[in-house]
């Protein structure tokens, strides 16, 4: 691991406030659900780092990181410290050679239990075999594998503002499990390309003729004059007893900077969207 500081001294000052900082959408315990993220902790964990990602749940959770930009082998992130000015934080992470992926990528195409999951957009449950296998590792295999560095004063490799980052990527991690093959050098795509389990572009798709678009008149669309019914069309209308249901099937938004969670929020808005709905039906009706 490299470091970058300012000189021998630890960055003990109570934190400035941090104004649309990115903010964890757990509350309290852990910050991963699925195992695949609750993974990536106990290997950084496995690293003899526990207590620096102990002491970083408060600024994960009071929104101090600012930004965090996921990409090829490298995490990117500001935090807002004692200081002023945000700190600045790398994570670079080891990637595997493109022939080792393709190695990888054969195996996962050639077992269903593997290709549907990812289809699916889910991490198999087994896949860390099949990185195995190749003498190959998914998840950081040593704390070499990753080189971290932050521009706070604090000596201490991890500090609390990379351990933070490390927090609210496991939470990301949990929404698109994709973002670990990048981490460690493959794009979504590019992976399901190479275990042919996405269907490249033809000369036949591209030679079909785009769809009609339908038409706007609707005695063109109907055949014939309409006149619209809405206690026929609509039917029974009423505010749903839930909200936003399927955006809780979808999970957290990524990296959320709002005061509130997300999900909370997004409910209060489908909540009045419904109610200003229904009242602009029944006075239409009337």
């Amino acid at each position: 691991m490299s470091r970058s500081g300012f000189g021998r001294y630890a960055d003990y000052g109570r934190p400035l406030q941090a104004r649309g900082g990115i903010k964890a959408q757990s509350r309290r315990g852990d910050f991963a659900q699925n195992w695949w993220a609750r993974r990536w902790i106990e290997v950084l964990d496995g690293f003899d780092i526990a207590s620096r990602i102990a002491r970083a749940r408060t600024y994960a959770r009071r929104g101090q990181v600012l930004t965090i930009d996921v990409g090829i082998g490298e995490v990117t992130a500001q935090v807002q410290g004692s200081q002023a000015r945000p700190y600045r934080v790398s994570i670079r992470v080891a990637t595997l050679h493109p022939d080792d992926w393709r190695k990888i990528a054969s195996t996962l195409g050639e077992r269903p239990v593997f290709a549907s999951s990812l289809i699916a957009g889910r991490m198999p449950d087994r896949i860390e075999d099949a990185f195995g296998e190749w003498g190959l590792s998914l998840f950081p295999a040593a704390r070499s594998d990753l080189r971290t560095s932050c521009s706070c004063p604090d000596q201490t490799n991890p500090c609390k503002h990379i351990a933070a980052v490390y927090l609210l990527l496991g939470e990301e991690f949990d929404r698109d499990p994709f973002l670990l093959f990048q981490m460690r050098g493959m794009q979504r795509d590019d992976l399901l390309t190479l275990a042919g389990l996405r269907l490249a572009s033809s000369d036949t798709d591209s030679a079909l003729a785009p769809a009609d678009p339908l038409p706007e008149d609707p005695e063109v669309f109907w055949g014939r004059a309409y006149e619209p019914d809405p206690a026929r069309v609509v039917g029974a209308a009423r505010v749903p007893a839930a909200n936003a249901v399927i955006a809780r099937r979808l999970g957290g938004f990524p990296f959320w900077t709002g005061s509130t969670p997300f999900l909370a929020t997004l409910e209060t808005v489908y909540s009045g969207t419904a109610s200003a709905a229904l009242d602009d039906l029944v006075s239409d009706a009337e």
